[in-house]
């Protein structure tokens, strides 16, 4: 099937905790919907079937909770009530932003998915109804190619988002289509956390999830494309992620992704939105891609002069490393319960240092998650302080194999080249209770290549 995602550069509010009226919220939400209209008409023209837009792309962030108020669109979170916005403009008021969503979809006979924010009165019986009588929360929409209401879903894991509840009960949405069947959604922080996300793929079986996100990049583990490529590969589905563009606040990063190819945009210097379109197979069975045996061998260690040892912060994590010396080598490094190991050659040796860094235990910073990390790095310069930093480029090119004793089964495999660009792990998979991942021959420079492994038992 032809699908489309668009990464959008949002007009913004310059000063979103103001109170506006309605008027004035519709008509700063009105100039994005003229831009995701536009997009619509260019991706039909291109045959796309499906539209994907991202998180907070019509009406922006840093609001308050009453700031936001009047953004606010009134959707019913009924699953009885068949709506359709466009033909049915009178059944509900305050839904100005949903109706003009829905046309779009009618006039250009295509499958859309928007994210904006809703608001859902409560009665003070209800014991999590706020004090204000009313939820507020990020949702994703998603309408058919005939513009009718087919699925809507509440951010579970709201990210230091004060404007929005978190719903009582987590969502576990999916839409039918009649190209590639059914598709669920989940949006940006969501990706980490095993509800709802992990728990819908896994109940359903899904094969296809559209993704509206607005994510903050974070080298070396957490940029945008690189942990959209990694989920798609966990868990073999096709990804469509849609991503806000900020270059200043290092928000880029969206793709079309399948979990052996992908189309991707990623770019922190130019403005403007991007629209990406591509032609994608469906994934139906639970086909494996050469996720086979291990090639290499794990041989046993020798009295070779063992590499120091040293510590360094990365991802505002404590992780132990060893350097990556020479051009050949076998190393292992420890932390807990948690061993990773790397056996590695390179034809020409650079004036870049490596290293490979492990981390198990609680991430703290910016939300609280349980990670187990293997991961071969560049470091920022030549000493071993400098490791853990964000790099953009490199030039060395390292054949490896990385595996690591991995305590869960969420193994999320990240390989990141020169420029922030994605490559293909030539084998990953489990082999004697070790996940491994290896390449020979990165197509550029080695930024990252990694075992990301969430324990989501030990959050």
């Amino acid at each position: 099937y032809v699908a489309a995602v668009y990464e959008h550069e949002s007009i913004l509010n310059p000063n979103p905790t103001a109170l506006v009226d309605r008027q004035s919220a519709l008509e700063l939400m009105g100039r994005n919907l003229d831009i995701y209209e536009q997009q619509v008409v260019a991706a039909a023209r291109q045959g796309a079937q499906i539209i994907v837009f991202p998180e907070d792309g019509i009406h922006g962030f840093n609001f308050t909770r009453s700031s936001i108020y009047p953004y606010l669109d009134f959707v019913l979170y009924s699953h009885y009530v068949k709506w359709n916005p466009c033909r049915e403009p009178y059944l509900f008021n305050d839904t100005e932003v949903l109706q003009r969503l829905s046309c779009m979809a009618l006039k250009n006979k295509i499958f859309l998915v928007a994210n904006l924010g809703t608001k859902q009165p409560c009665e003070h019986t209800d014991p999590h109804c706020p004090s204000d009588g009313r939820y507020q929360f990020n949702t994703n929409v998603a309408f058919n190619d005939d513009g009718a209401l087919v699925a809507t879903y509440r951010k579970h894991n709201l990210y230091f988002e004060y404007a929005f509840d978190t719903p009582p009960e987590p969502d576990y949405k999916l839409f039918d289509t009649p190209f590639a069947g059914k598709f669920g959604m989940f949006t940006c922080f969501d990706i980490l956390f095993f509800e709802p996300a992990v728990n819908l793929i896994r109940q359903y079986n899904l094969k296809q999830v559209v993704y509206p996100t607005a994510w903050m990049n974070q080298l070396p583990l957490l940029s945008a494309v690189e942990f959209q490529q990694a989920f798609a590969t966990a868990f073999n589905i096709n990804i469509l992620a849609a991503n806000i563009h900020h270059p200043t606040l290092g928000m880029t990063g969206s793709g079309i992704y399948t979990p052996v190819k992908s189309f991707i945009y990623h770019n922190m210097e130019g403005y403007g939105g991007k629209l990406i379109v591509a032609e994608i197979p469906v994934i139906t069975t639970d086909y494996k891609t050469n996720l086979e045996k291990m090639p290499g061998r794990v041989s046993e260690k020798g009295n070779e002069q063992l590499p120091p040892l040293f510590y360094a912060e990365m991802m505002y994590d404590n992780f132990t490393f060893v350097p990556v010396w020479g051009e050949k080598g076998e190393l292992q490094v420890c932390a807990n319960t948690l061993c990773c190991y790397l056996n590695y050659w390179r034809a020409v040796l650079t004036d870049e240092l490596y290293a490979l860094g492990v981390f198990d235990g609680l991430h703290t910073v910016h939300g609280t998650y349980y990670v187990q990390a293997c991961a071969l790095v560049k470091c920022g310069g030549l000493s071993f302080s400098t490791c853990g930093q964000e790099v953009t480029d490199a030039t060395a090119l390292i054949d490896f194999q990385l595996w690591g004793n991995m305590s869960t089964p969420y193994i999320f495999p990240l390989l990141l080249t020169s420029g922030i660009t994605l490559d293909f792990a030539d084998h990953m998979g489990w082999k004697n209770n070790h996940y491994f991942i290896s390449k020979n021959r990165t197509s550029s420079g080695l930024l990252t290549a990694a075992l990301y492994g969430r324990w989501y038992e030990k959050d």
